[in-house]
């Protein structure tokens, strides 16, 4: 029996869209893990999926296990022999416990004592005979959500409605939730029909032939090429939504293209509203003409093939006219609002039943965005628009429109605002405090806009830990992180050198550890992302008042310090002084306690780095902070080669230990160098 290939299809009721992709990656990474552990060879792994389907198909799979030859380790010499040099029951134990017997046993020599080694080998089994236990890796797929159905205590994505198990022409017998395997797929829900297969390599074209394109890739590319076709054919620019793209390539499993279009008069909406109900709820792809204005057609993809597609386009379009019915409603009810109407109106909605009303978080945010306005050195002008801005950044969410589509948060209140005669800067602050929306997002452009952001966010997170609502594993339904990460953005977007101790103190949340801690986590990402070494990283985030502009620049800093050959010596000596200062009660330094010149030397270097590195840090001159802190090497070791720090007089001992604590302090302001592992 030659290699054969290996075919494991989970057939399910219709899947979520967005867990389809991963819960295909999870099968395929699972069978291979599980393969390599059982010593089977094997060649290339592809992977299928579709809304009723998730499928890994592997080629050349070995027919049986790998046979096991390794040598085994047992007690040393003097153990493994009595005096008569006749074996022990330790030596006798040890081969017995190896399948093997004591006369396989042989002596080797390690590090100049003797073991007891005996050779392993065990005969591969039949691939076949193991497969069954696919079972367990079948039932160990875990999924965001999951349902349990009829009788069954299985808990599942969706129910289980077949199984195909083959390897070569054979089935692989066992059974899921009362389902047992077999070599009958299924094809498209009102297309296709069963179809029986002989083997694997059948499988994407005895598909096919049912209306299922199996392949993802595949997939797409039709979706694309139909895309680019209709587009060309109606001179027509199809914006290409990727989020949006691979959504419908996994609601589909034979993609066929087709456009409808709608009234003209719907275009008096604001364009952002059409997009959002096209794309968010229908699934639709709006469409452009070449100037980049939004055309009265809309671009949908059918699971299915081209029969009849005029009867679809109407059925779609009659939905859309709808929503876009509803929308245009909405829009001209809320061009009535007052926004400090609409502001009063948040006193009665709950933001968080331990936190009050929409209207109490929104005053809270008014205090911190004056308080960092006025951190940031704000004109009084700008502190004018950044207060009324942080007033009325929530008025939107009492719209009709806002409450129908919330996404649209922000972008409609930028809208309405400008609308109702809100200044320039204030508008766009409502739409830009959201931001960044996601990580890695826009960041706002505006000052006002990030000041209001920043204050927002920080509300959140420091208002949710104060009441002790504290993310933990992937447990974050506030979305904590992303606010916090979203707060580290705006921060080095704009170059604000805000510490952290800082803003948890704005929010009076100054003694919470575990949010410093939370927002140097957030940070460490952000640094871990730009390949900044892993010791380095966290030597700056050891450093005293660490808030993030600074961070990253005295990462790249150290980063680029620590590859030159002087560097070495250099760490040392300040990582020395860091290591010896932790015994200091007292950061009292006596200079009439000096014994030696270098004592003053030292004392004299310090206090001249520290007026220089003041000035630098105000310059934001990071590098040229590391220079002068890197002068202090020499000193450092004059003082240490002349003079015990630990005396027998009490006194002295203090003292020193008091110039060791104030010296480490100022390097500690950079980094904390003893986390640098140097080479």
């Amino acid at each position: 029996m030659s290699n054969q290939d290996l075919l494991l299809e989970i057939g399910l009721e219709e899947m979520p869209a967005r867990f389809m992709h991963d819960s295909m990656t999870q099968l395929g990474e699972k069978l291979e893990s599980w393969l390599k552990e059982k010593n089977i060879a094997f060649g290339s792994v592809k992977l299928y999926n579709s809304p009723r389907r998730l499928a890994v198909l592997v080629e050349n799979v070995a027919e049986k296990q790998d046979d096991v030859k390794e040598e085994a380790k047992g007690p040393a010499k003097k153990i493994a022999l009595d005096e008569n040099g006749e074996w022990t029951k330790a030596a006798i134990g040890f081969s017995r416990g190896q399948g093997a017997s004591p006369e396989d046993l042989y002596f080797k020599d390690i590090k100049g004592t003797e073991y007891v080694f005996v050779q392993k080998f065990q005969k591969g089994q039949d691939t076949f005979s193991l497969l069954p236990e696919l079972r367990d890796l079948v039932t160990s797929l875990h999924f965001p959500k999951n349902m349990r159905w009829g009788s069954e205590d299985l808990k599942y994505i969706r129910p289980i409605k077949w199984i195909v198990a083959l390897f070569g022409s054979e089935v692989v017998p066992f059974s899921v939730a009362h389902v047992e395997t077999g070599r009958t797929t299924q094809g498209h829900r009102f297309l296709g029909k069963a179809a029986d297969l002989s083997a694997p390599s059948e499988y994407e074209a005895t598909l096919e032939s049912q209306f299922v394109i199996a392949d993802p890739a595949k997939r797409k590319q039709l979706i694309v090429k139909q895309l680019d076709e209709l587009a060309a054919e109606k001179s027509w620019d199809i914006p290409r939504d990727e989020d949006l793209l691979d959504e419908v390539n996994h609601l589909v499993e034979y993609p066929t293209v087709l456009f409808g279009s709608y009234e003209e008069e719907f275009l008096a909406i604001p364009e952002e509203v059409l997009v959002t109900t096209m794309k968010e709820h229908q699934r639709y792809f709006p469409v452009k003409d070449e100037n980049g204005s939004l055309l009265p057609y809309f671009v949908t993809v059918r699971n299915g093939d081209s029969r009849a597609l005029e009867n679809v386009a109407r059925g779609n379009e009659k939905v859309l006219r709808a929503r876009l019915s509803d929308a245009s409603f909405f829009y001209k009810e809320d061009q009535k609002l007052n926004i400090d109407e609409n502001v009063r109106k948040l006193e009665k909605i709950v933001f968080h039943e331990e936190l009050g009303s929409l209207g109490d978080k929104v005053r809270r945010t008014e205090a911190l965005a004056e308080r960092i306005a006025e951190v940031i050195g704000a004109d009084q002008e700008t502190v004018q628009l950044i207060k009324r801005a942080a007033h009325i950044s929530k008025f939107d969410l009492v719209t009709h429109m806002v409450y129908e589509f919330p996404e649209l948060q922000g972008i409609m209140g930028e809208k309405y605002a400008r609308m109702l005669g809100e200044k320039e800067e204030v508008a766009l602050a409502v739409n830009e405090h959201y931001m960044p929306r996601q990580a890695g997002g826009q960041t706002p452009s505006s000052i006002a806009g990030a000041v209001v952001a920043l204050a927002d966010k920080l509300d959140t997170v420091a208002s949710f830990f104060k009441i002790g609502v504290i993310p933990t594993g992937s447990q974050d339904p506030y979305g904590l992180r992303r606010q916090a990460s979203g707060i580290v953005q705006i921060l080095l977007d704009r170059n604000w050198g805000i510490s952290f101790k800082e803003l948890a103190a704005f929010a009076g949340q100054e003694a919470n550890s575990e949010l410093l801690e939370f927002f140097k986590q957030r940070l460490k990402y952000v640094l871990t992302a730009e390949n900044i070494r892993y010791d380095v990283v966290d030597a700056v985030l050891e450093s005293t008042n660490l808030e993030p502009y600074s961070a990253v620049k005295k990462a790249a800093v150290l980063e680029s310090a620590a590859a030159k050959p002087e560097f070495k010596e250099t760490a040392e000596a300040l990582a020395r002084v860091i290591s010896i200062s932790k015994k200091s009660e007292t950061s009292a330094i006596d200079a009439s306690l000096f014994e030696n010149p270098q004592e003053e030397e030292l004392f004299k270097a310090y206090e001249a780095c520290r007026q220089q590195i003041e000035t630098l840090y105000q310059a934001k001159d990071y590098e040229g902070a590391f220079s002068e802190l890197s002068k202090l090497k020499e000193p450092i070791e004059a003082y240490f080669d002349h003079t015990m720090v630990h005396a027998e007089d009490e006194r002295l001992k203090a003292n020193r230990l008091a110039q060791m604590a104030s010296l480490a302090e100022l390097i500690r302001s950079f980094a904390n160098i003893n986390a640098i592992i140097v080479k």
